[in-house]
Parts: structure tokens; sequence; C-alpha cells
């Protein structure tokens, strides 16, 4: 099928030249009538191409329009051309025109404020595509992950090395979990989607609720511990005064097995109030008084102070140290009360003849052994209050341990390897 401009042409064409064939064969005698019909014929012409030419400039219009939208350019206007049909097709366009160009600008600034609001977020964001794969992270997803974002993208969550994800593998329909990392971090993970196009992308929220956590954690157990160091300590002053002034009145030879029992009452209340002290000392550690320190000095002092509990459990213990002097900023007293908890519970996992170290890298400290591995079910409660593996632990050397080394920034971690081996590794802030 020819277009119609075409058609239109041939039409003209054809009717004009059989109406000069007409006047040639029939006017050709009658030189005025004739000059005069030609006359008008070339005048019918010239209304037809005027005529031609307005029938065309819509379509005209019309085709440069279609070619900027499909170009995208939202910013060509027509101008009107003084014809009514034609202004009238102008000013549709033109209306139509300037409300795709503040749609487009409306949904371009939406779009940027999203990815820098994304950008910004606070809370690990994961995008993924329609095939599941990670198509955009944002910067703290990068940080939390520990991967560039080139090595993110274009992944199955699953193929991401992260003991988070490892414990979504059964669970990929989730809206809301709440997970443990590997140290004492808590994530809430929250998955969502949105229509892209009429399909459905998903995305995968990671917020850290640590700090919450341990901030309201603490003020529970600290108001218990307050509220029992006062009673006990009220009462034991009270009942070792008693006893004190009773002993003295049993100095007799005769009262020896009654004064022996009142010496063991007393001593056993002494225990009884320096076992409550010391779970107040969690709840009134002091902020860290950081100076710069040697970190090798300190650690070696901690290991000769060490060193004859493992000899005498029959437990190889060895440290290393990759670099002569570590200067970095921590309070020294905290610091080696953490090493003293982490290297005690590390050669009591042992048994005699296993092994127990501390390895001293730039920026990285881990005390290592192979000795009981950690319990997997246990492994999320091991920096509880008042949880203990022990049967005579009281639970809080490793919450102390937790509180300080929170306090100075370093992350940490505790864990066993697939290997046997259980790492506790503290990343230094040089």
């Amino acid at each position: 099928m020819l277009p119609l401009r075409t058609r239109y042409l041939l039409y003209i064409v054809a009717v004009h030249a059989a109406l000069l064939f007409l006047i040639f064969k029939w006017l050709q005698e009658n030189k005025l009538l004739f000059i005069v019909s030609e006359v008008l014929v070339l005048i019918s012409g010239a209304v037809a191409v005027q005529i031609y030419r307005a029938f065309g400039q819509p379509s005209q219009f019309i085709s440069a329009g279609i070619e900027a939208i499909k170009d995208k350019d939202f910013t060509i206007k027509f101008v009107p051309t003084g014809n009514r049909e034609v202004d009238g097709l102008i000013d549709v366009y033109n209306l139509m025109i300037d409300q795709l160009r503040l749609e487009r600008t409306k949904q371009m600034e939406q779009q940027f404020f999203l990815e820098k609001l994304i950008e910004a977020s606070p809370i690990a964001t994961l995008i993924f595509d329609f095939d599941q794969r990670i198509s955009s992270v944002n910067p703290k997803a990068v940080d939390l992950l520990q991967h560039p974002a080139e090595q993110l993208t274009g992944r199955f969550l699953s193929e991401i090395d992260h003991p988070l994800f490892k414990q979504l593998v059964n669970d990929a329909e989730f809206n809301t979990r709440t997970l443990k990392g590997a140290g004492v971090e808590t994530y809430r993970i929250q998955r969502s989607h949105f229509m892209d196009r009429g399909f459905r992308r998903d995305f995968l929220l990671i917020e850290e609720l640590t700090s919450e956590i341990l901030e309201s954690e603490k003020k529970a157990y600290s108001k218990v511990i307050r509220m029992m160091a006062h009673e006990v300590n009220n009462s034991i002053g009270a009942i070792n005064s008693i006893l004190n002034v009773t002993k003295t009145y049993m100095d007799a030879p005769e009262q020896e097995d009654v004064s022996h029992a009142l010496q063991v009452a007393i001593e056993r209340n002494d225990r009884l109030n320096l076992f409550m002290r010391r779970f107040a000392d969690v709840v009134r550690l002091p902020p860290p008084q950081k100076r710069p320190a040697d970190l090798t000095e300190v650690i070696r002092n901690v290991v000769r102070l060490m060193q004859p509990q493992a000899d005498a459990k029959g437990v190889r213990f060895q440290s290393v140290f990759q670099s002569d002097a570590i200067r970095v900023s921590v309070d020294v007293v905290q610091l080696e009360q953490v090493l003293v908890n982490i290297i005690k519970n590390a050669i009591e996992a042992c048994s005699a003849g296993q092994m127990a170290e501390v390895v001293l890298e730039t920026g990285k400290l881990t005390v290592r052994d192979n000795g009981k591995a950690i319990d997997p079910q246990l492994e999320a409660n091991l920096f509880n209050p008042f949880f203990s593996t022990k049967p005579d632990g009281q639970g809080i050397g490793l919450t102390l341990t937790r509180d300080i080394l929170l306090n100075h920034g370093f992350p940490f971690s505790l864990k066993t390897g697939p290997d046997g081996w259980t790492e506790f590794v503290i990343t230094f802030e040089r």
C-alpha cells in the first residue's frame, strides 16, 4: 500500500493531466478559450499543491514530535503557524510535552533523592534484580560484608561468604529475622519488594541492633545487681559484726569447735561479699583512660603471667609477635584484664598436650586453641551476662571482656573454625 501523500499526488497529477488532454482536444481551435482553460488548470494545480502542503504540515509536526519522544527529548516545542487546525494540534502536543517533561523531571528528582538516601542510610541495603542476583549495594552494606561492591553485584546471596547469609540459606522467603553475628553483634534483617516495570524486585535491609540491645540489657541486669549487692552487703556487714562479737566469747578451749564454725561462717560471708563485688564491677566499669602503649610489651607481660597456669595443666602455650613494637591507644589496666580472661579461657579449654597460642599482627590480636570446641547451639549466648559453660563459672568474664572492648571501639569475634581451632580475634584501631 502506497503512502497517503503519494496516492494524493498521483491522483492530482492524473486529474490535471486528463483536463489538459481534454482541453487540448476540444478547445484547441478556440484560442482564447483554450488559453483561459490552460490558465485555470495551472491555477488549479497551484491550489492543489497548497492544499497538499497544508495536509502534509500536521504529518510533519507529528513525525517530528514522535522522533523527539523516541529520543526522550522533551524540550522541543512547536510555535503556532496561523493555521487553526494545525495550531490546535500544536497546542495539544506542546501541552503533552510539558506534562511529560514535568513527570520526567519529578521522576528523576525522586530517583536521585532515593539513591542519595540509600547511599547515606545507616542500614545496609542490598537490591536484587529480577533473577534474585544483587544489582546494587550501599556503602554500609560494603562495610558490613567486607567485600567491594564489584564483588557483590551480580551474585546470588548464597554465593557470598558471610555468617549472616549462611543462616538464611534455608529460609529464602522470610520477612523479618533477628540474627547473631560472630561476636556480640545482633542484626535485624528485613526482606521486602517493590514493583519495577510491572515485575517484582526484592531488597534486603540489614540493621545492627547491638548497641540498643546491649544498652537495654545492661540497664536490666545492672539494676538487679545493684539491688542484690546493696542487700547482701548490708546483711553481711551486720551478720559479721554479730559473729565477731560472738566469737570473742568462744575463746575457751571447750568452745573451740563453735569458734571454728563461727570463723568459717565469717570467711564464707567475706567470699560472698567478694562474689557480689565482682558482679558490681561489671556495672561500675569506668570509661577507658586511653593512652599510647606498646601492645607487644603488654601482651608479653600477660603471657608471662599465664605461663605457669598452662605449664601446670600440661598445655603447650606459645606467643608469636610479627612486629617488635606496635603502639595503640588503650587503657592498659582494662586491656590486661581482657587478655587474662581470654587466655585463661583458652588454657582451660585445652587438655594436656593440646596447644594454645597468642598471635599479634599489625592491627590484630588472635588468641587460639585446639581444645574443646564451642557448641554451635551455645555460640550466640557466650557474651550474655551470667551465662557460663563451666560448672563453677559465674558468667561475668566474657561480659566484662565484651564491655571493655566495646568501650574501646575494638571489633572482636569468638568462634570455632572448620579446622577445630577456636579463635578470639580482636581488631585494634591504631
